[in-house]
């Protein structure tokens, strides 16, 4: 009998993700292979995917009119971001997840999961199936001016740092 892996989630429970925030945000693909280009002299140089990525992450705010996007930059196999989600209105309010643990539209989740795909689906259309995600993404909420400032300072000298990043690989 095949087994079925129940993975367990990453999220703070009891957090509302749809809330107004800031949120650090870190997605990479599978396996860590650079597929979005290669890092020259300090300064990323995009390939094909990796323009189609920045160009997907920008359009964010066209898709969800609440999103705002900060400082962001995308790396031969991760992109670091600034999500920040502005009050939607209390007439939207709703919990982020049901007892089905569907994601609710306009909540970090619902955010990143259209990205992922839009990029995937421009992929496929385009003869570049051979391009997948890592399952999920990394998040972390930001509460303090000073973490912010930090954050934005990592994110923008993770190109002159790229042999030292978490997330290095050559391939």
């Amino acid at each position: 009998m095949e087994q079925i892996h129940k993975c367990k989630s990453i999220r703070l429970k009891e957090y509302d993700y749809s809330q107004a925030g800031w949120y650090y945000i870190t997605i990479c693909t599978k396996d860590k292979m650079c597929l979005f280009g290669r890092v020259v002299n300090g300064k990323t140089i995009l390939n094909k995917i990796g323009t189609i990525v920045k160009k997907h992450w920008e359009e964010i705010p066209k898709h969800f009119c609440h999103v705002e996007l900060d400082e962001y930059v995308v790396m031969p196999n991760h992109l670091h971001g600034i999500i920040i989600i502005n009050n939607v209105g209390v007439q939207n309010f709703e919990p982020q997840q049901n007892k089905f643990q569907h994601i609710i539209p306009k909540s970090l989740g619902s955010i990143i999961r259209a990205f992922k795909s839009s990029v995937t689906q421009w992929c496929n259309k385009n003869e570049l199936k051979y391009f997948r995600w890592q399952r999920n993404y990394y998040e972390h909420i930001i509460r303090s001016k000073k973490s912010l400032y930090n954050i934005r300072q990592y994110i923008i000298n993770n190109p002159l740092k790229w042999e030292l990043d978490d997330e290095y690989s050559e391939s």
